[in-house]
């Protein structure tokens, strides 16, 4: 397999994951789009180690959630610096809207939270592999987990009351 054929092959297998699991995390598809192109820019400048790595589609996956993150954090802080609030993007129509409010829900979780629901139960990693993700221990990876779901009933519990009095 030639080297365009190789990356080509990579792109159109792991496209549609990464933008699914990056969109979970900042609840805008435009922003996940982005992140995800720059991750296969990464990706493309480093092929031949990246063409060596055994999970490659989990390499991009630590790319693109750093890259994230990254960009979470700075906006947080432009954002900060300039005494503002950044109005929070609205949800694409083509989720539903049990998804959507699924989406919405997560979103209400802080980062570190977030990160680890969307890793482990959207993308389907198991705990080791969102500990290497995001670079923390996988004592810290259950933990987060566990105090998520709390939060995440609680939240839901909360929503199904709003939409009974609705």
């Amino acid at each position: 397999m030639t080297e365009s054929d190789w990356f080509a092959a990579l792109y159109r297998g792991a496209y549609r994951e990464l933008v699914l699991a990056v969109f979970a995390l900042t609840r805008d598809l435009a922003e996940a789009e982005d992140v995800v192109q720059e991750a296969f820019a990464v990706a493309y400048r480093r092929r031949e180690r990246v063409r060596h790595v055994d999970n490659q589609v989990a390499w991009l996956r630590t790319v693109a959630i750093n890259l994230a993150r990254k960009r979470w954090r700075r906006r947080e802080m432009f954002d900060r610096l300039l005494g503002r609030h950044r109005a929070e993007p609205g949800l694409p129509a083509e989720l539903g809207t049990d998804r959507a409010d699924l989406h919405a829900v997560i979103h209400e979780l802080g980062h570190e939270y977030r990160s680890v629901i969307v890793l482990h139960y959207l993308a389907d990693l198991p705990v080791d592999e969102v500990a290497a993700a995001l670079g923390v221990p996988v004592g810290t990876v259950k933990s987060r987990l566990s105090r998520a779901r709390a939060a995440l009933a609680g939240h839901l519990s909360e929503h199904a009351k709003e939409n009974d009095h609705a």
